[in-house]
């Protein structure tokens, strides 16, 4: 992989670390790099989960590379794969992804914290939208924030760009826990991400598909989506071997054994 998109193993933990001074931005070459990377994770069936860091103590991520938007990358360019990061667009994945923040989350910095399914930062974070001051739309955010947290709070932050606290988010749900630096940050991290290993991944991806799917849409419709087993990963779930093992675990009162299966 690239020195900019850098990649670590650990059992079936993907760790993605983004590594490009000064302020982690992504043009258009990155996103698509960090796409690969994230569709190499989902079709790997040894990995289970996938942890993104940045590298740097300023920024976890600037979001947008303003100087290569000047430079000719348009911003409704060729993100790649999984559209701007890597993440926010990739199809059918259907795995835990943690996001380690530590540093200011601007734009689409912001944004790509946000396509994970977990987020943990350091006190010292600061998120922001500031899209208003260059003319554009931070389109993931006004699409996913209104849904994440109180509305007039998610529009307040559109609306004006002004900056939240790692604190303030925490306090809205936005993000699930704040550490206090950046060894205690990673050291939950990683718990986590051992935790969800030892998971059962067939469950995990039926509640991703599931929540995904679930959407717009009436309680109703959702349901029969699910127990009806119209969701691919839902189906595969029911007719599995670790559905079975669950039960059987429970009865046989041990530890269930997951295989994936």
């Amino acid at each position: 992989m690239s020195d900019v998109v850098q990649t670590r193993r650990e059992g079936s933990i993907l760790e993605v670390t983004l590594d490009r001074p000064k302020a982690n931005a992504i043009d258009l070459a990155t996103s698509r790099v960090m796409g690969e990377v994230f569709a190499g994770f989902r079709d790997d069936p040894d990995l289970r989960v996938a942890v993104l860091q940045t590298a740097g103590e300023k920024f976890f991520s600037a979001g947008f590379d303003l100087k290569a938007a000047a430079g000719g990358d348009a911003v409704d360019g060729d993100y790649g794969v999984g559209g701007f990061g890597g993440l926010q667009e990739l199809p059918d994945l259907n795995k835990p992804v943690i996001a380690a923040v530590h540093g200011m989350a601007v734009g689409g910095g912001f944004e790509i914290a946000l396509s994970c399914d977990l987020i943990y930062a350091t006190e010292t974070v600061r998120f922001g939208l500031p899209e208003i001051n260059a003319g554009t739309l931070a389109d993931a955010a006004t699409v996913k924030l209104p849904k994440r947290m109180p509305y007039h709070v998610a529009m307040e932050l559109l609306l004006t760009g002004r900056w939240m606290s790692a604190e303030e988010a925490h306090r809205w749900g936005v993000v699930n826990e704040v550490l206090p630096d950046h060894d205690s940050l990673m050291a939950r991290v990683w718990e986590v991400a051992r935790l969800l290993e030892s998971g059962p991944p067939l469950v995990f991806a039926a509640i991703k598909e599931a929540a995904r799917a679930a959407e717009g849409l009436p309680f109703q419709d959702a349901m029969n989506l699910i127990t009806q087993r119209q969701l691919p990963t839902v189906d595969a779930l029911y007719g599995s071997e670790d559905n079975l093992e669950g039960f059987r675990a429970f009865a046989e009162k041990r530890p269930p054994v997951w295989k994936g299966r």
